[in-house]
């Protein structure tokens, strides 16, 4: 028999398979992007919102099936399959009730009549979820519960998967993503909170951006006046890539495995070196306008910036929960990374650009723990009752970064220093007066230990697969297009086509590009307002 334990990503799916019998993986398949229109959790959830969660569950359905058909399993033998992620993700999986993590009133959730949603652990068999999708007839599924609502599987996992309950001194977690969670921990008391970091931070709308998947450029050190980079291989592993120069593009040691595109932690890696190096002087300028990093494979002006808002909400976000815990920035003893970029980044690089706290005194590296939660439920189901009593014990206050001044007092400083090139003299002017304490100095020398190789530690015997192409395609009829292709030009992903059908015309959106409710170029630039993203469907 079978398991399968997955983790919905706000970027991307990942699963693998387990033989039950032998408690290993045997293989694991990822996709690119996330099936959904949009680059972060808060665009999935208003795209669900306007459209439809039935139709948001159908596509999300739909690409995990993909993704069954990749695991190349047969799946009336898969007995149990585990779900992790973050408490939208789960809830557009389930089909159930979203508008209470929309709306956070309580007079408004009231007159919605969505009071009192509960999100606890839930075992139950594969074929309310999955009929006329996949043949699962001897499978359950497990749902780990949510603290609360804003609170779920993913960071139960990033605090479960890591040492960070065990600790009484203070500690903070991060797992980083397009909607970071993170928690510190004092003594017993526990304050969680997220950051809207947005794609960047994993490599996605950089120019040349992309997951840390095969062929991914995830790191980048200087040798001599050149720039070595490192490549994921294809399964994962960090490998050395050529020798460029990083002004000219000039390779004068060529490697064999060639990179594709660079991911966040390339870009960390890169602009900490751009920095240190002297080539940058003042973000976001670039001399020559670019860094290259290989054929074809270049990061700009907007890259940085785009990259510096990420770093920037990150780095607000764990000062803001620092300041609401009551602890001085010099006490942080542990400092826990973790996700694809916890994996990856050097974090003595990401320290001095701000994403991991430069005053955390050892800082321990980990990588999915969303999945390794999963893969834990699907080898042995009782570790189900052992998350049920953590996230009982686990009396967590949350902090809304959205309504807290402090964050907003301080992001905006991280935006005038990425995107204006603000002096770091100025930037604590600015704190001084919002009566915030200035920028915690530099803890020398930190204990940092790297517990992981890569982002999934074991991908199994089989390798890794990836779902590259998911092939969802929705549309809404656009009786009034007068054809002139304006939409297609101003789409900024690609995503958009215009066809003409029996006699209708369609607006056609490919769902894992298109950037959703968020951007709707498309719907602005129409001429004769043909186009309105809101009656959609998938296209058959």
């Amino acid at each position: 028999m079978y398991g399968i334990a997955l983790d919905l990503g706000t970027s991307g799916f990942r699963a693998q398979l387990i033989d039950l019998e032998a408690k290993e993986v045997l293989k694991t398949a990822i996709t690119m992007r996330h099936p959904l229109p949009g680059g972060n959790v808060m665009d999935h959830l208003d795209f669900a919102i306007q459209v439809g969660t039935d139709l948001a569950h159908e596509i999300m359905m739909d690409t995990i099936a993909k993704i069954f058909e990749e695991l190349d399993v047969d799946t009336s033998l898969v007995s149990r399959l585990a779900v992790c992620g973050n408490p939208i993700q789960l809830s557009l999986f389930q089909n159930m009730e979203i508008r209470d993590l929309a709306y956070a009133g309580e007079n408004k959730q009231k007159k919605l009549g969505v009071e009192n949603v509960t999100r606890d652990a839930r075992v139950f068999p594969a074929s309310e979820l999955f009929e006329g999708i996949a043949d699962l007839p001897n499978c359950t599924v497990i749902v780990p519960p949510a603290i609360k609502h804003e609170i779920g599987a993913d960071a139960l996992a990033m605090m479960i998967k890591t040492d960070f309950m065990d600790k009484d001194i203070p500690s903070m977690v991060t797992d980083y993503g397009t909607n970071a969670e993170m928690a510190i921990k004092i003594g017993d008391k526990i304050i969680t909170g997220s950051a809207a970091a947005g794609p960047a931070i994993e490599g996605q709308g950089i120019s040349c951006g992309m997951l840390a998947s095969p062929g991914a450029i995830s790191d980048v050190n200087p040798e001599g006046d050149c720039w070595r980079v490192t490549v994921l291989d294809g399964l994962m592993n960090e490998r050395k890539g050529h020798l460029i120069d990083p002004k000219t593009g000039v390779i004068t040691e060529p490697s064999e495995i060639v990179a594709k595109g660079v991911t966040g932690t390339g870009v960390i890696a890169a602009l900490s070196l751009a920095i240190e190096s002297g080539i940058i002087t003042k973000i976001p300028e670039i001399p020559g306008g670019k860094l290259i990093l290989g054929d074809k494979i270049e990061i700009n002006e907007k890259d940085i910036e785009e990259a510096g808002k990420a770093i920037g909400a990150i780095r607000a976000a764990q000062l803001t929960l620092m300041l609401e815990a009551g602890v001085e920035y010099k006490d942080l003893e542990f400092m826990y990374m973790a996700g694809a970029t916890g994996a990856y980044v050097n974090a003595d690089k990401a320290r001095k650009l701000g994403s991991c706290p430069n005053f955390a005194h050892n800082i321990v590296q980990f990588g999915n723990t969303s999945v390794a939660l999963a893969r834990d439920l699907v080898m042995d189901e009782s570790k189900l009752d052992e998350v049920i009593e953590v996230a009982k014990k686990i009396k967590a206050d949350h902090l809304m970064m959205a309504t807290s001044a402090e964050f907003s007092n301080i992001y905006v400083c991280e935006l005038s220093y990425w995107t204006q090139g603000m002096p770091i003299e100025m930037y604590n002017q600015m704190l001084e007066m919002y009566n915030l304490p200035s920028l915690p100095e530099t803890y020398e020398n930190p204990g940092i230990e790297k517990r992981v190789a890569k982002d999934i530690d074991e991908v199994g015997k089989e390798g890794l697969k990836i779902v590259s192409d998911l092939g969802i395609i929705i549309e809404e009829k656009a009786q009034e297009c007068i054809l002139c292709h304006k939409c297609e030009e101003e789409c900024p992903e690609d995503a958009i086509t215009i066809i003409e059908r029996d006699g209708e015309i369609f607006a056609n959106y490919n769902s894992e590009r298109c950037l959703g409710t968020s951007c709707r170029r498309c719907v602005s630039i129409c001429p004769v307002d043909a186009i309105h993203y809101k009656t959609i469907s998938i296209k058959e």
